[in-house]
């Protein structure tokens, strides 16, 4: 049996204010990729969050896309 494809997106950029998620600027947010596991996701979004770690505003966030595209997966 094949696994159900999974989809894990990783976004980020610098944000309005470092105690909420709105992003600063729409158009400078940055798509880092799409992965099909969580594991692989957060590997990309782990390097993303230490290359910016001197940027207090700078956050990266993992997108469970596949629950958005199939909400009955919980």
């Amino acid at each position: 049996m094949v696994d159900k494809q999974l989809l894990h997106i990783v976004v980020g950029g610098e944000l309005s204010d470092v105690a909420g998620v709105e992003f600063r600027d729409l158009s400078k947010v940055e798509f880092v990729g799409a992965y099909p596991s969580y594991e692989e996701a957060h590997k990309a979004w782990k390097a993303k969050a230490q290359a910016t770690v001197d940027n207090a505003h700078a956050r990266y966030f993992i997108i469970h896309a596949h629950k958005l595209l199939d909400p009955s997966e919980g």
